[in-house]
């Protein structure tokens, strides 16, 4: 494998174009083709057979882009399939759960850390697994918050209603006297605002996307893999629906212009 080779990023929708930005300011000499499920969101809410056979079909599409390797940027797809893709395809695969537990357990000082996601990351329990590996005294507290995903992938980031929501959900986690709060949900740092203003300034937010660039990085330099000349990125963006829209959506939160993002019948692979 070509260490100039792409890096393949997938989501179930825009929430992956936060780990996006994130490689983009840590790695800067990688290009990133990324794939976004719009047709097929939100995952929270399926099954793990289903959210893994849509893994699966994602990453033959980005094989098949002859990428170096692939981050899941999505929650419930770590959850549920990153194991399994992981034993079927020969090419490093990372998700975004266990970085984000990890520093998580390094960021509280009283044990008490919330975990924020769909409800397929919240069911599957593998934010408490990874936390309680890395400290078996942390307790952890979990809430779904399935609105969440539609919200920002209608753009109403800063509307009312997602004010309402945020304050509904998260409310609850206060009570327990958490210190720490995870984003278990690549959409939700696009929402940190909003979070901010519920818990203020006492919580620390855990954003796994920064931690999840970090471990790719990690992964470049273990495999040789670490694209060794900066050369100028040409990035592609696929969805598997209303490309437009996506587009208008990811040139306001990227540091780099996309100038065109491809349809793609997901079901072919």
């Amino acid at each position: 494998m070509s260490s100039k080779a792409p890096i393949g990023v997938f989501d179930s929708g825009v929430g992956g174009l936060t780990v996006v930005k994130e490689i983009m300011h840590q790695i800067p000499g990688e290009t990133i083709i990324y794939f976004g499920d719009t047709a097929r969101l939100p995952y929270g809410s399926k099954s793990k057979e289903t959210v893994t056979t849509y893994t699966r079909q994602i990453v033959r599409f980005l094989m098949a882009k002859d990428v170096k390797a692939i981050v899941i940027a999505c929650n419930t797809a770590s959850a549920f399939a990153l194991e399994t893709v992981k034993a079927e395809f020969d090419v490093p695969i990372i998700g975004v759960v266990k970085p984000g537990a990890a520093v998580a357990a390094d960021t509280t000082k009283n044990g008490m850390i919330g975990v924020i996601g769909t409800e397929g990351t919240i069911r599957s329990g593998i934010y408490n697994e990874f936390l309680s590996l890395t400290n078996p005294q942390v307790k952890v507290y979990g809430k779904a918050c399935p609105l969440f995903v539609p919200l920002v992938e209608e753009g109403l980031i800063d509307d009312p209603i997602t004010m309402e929501m945020a304050r509904r959900y998260i409310g609850e986690l206060i009570e327990y006297d958490i210190d720490t709060l995870v984003l278990g949900c690549t959409h939700y740092p696009l929402l940190r605002k909003t979070i901010r203003k519920i818990v203020g300034d006492q919580i620390a937010l855990v954003n796994p996307a920064y931690e999840t660039a970090k471990s790719l990085k990690q992964v470049l330099v273990e495999h040789a893999l670490e694209n060794d000349e900066v050369l100028k990125s040409d990035h592609k963006f696929f969805v598997s629906d209303g490309a437009e829209k996506f587009k208008r959506f990811a040139n306001s939160i990227l540091p780099c212009e996309v100038v065109e993002t491809k349809d793609v019948n997901i079901e072919n692979y």
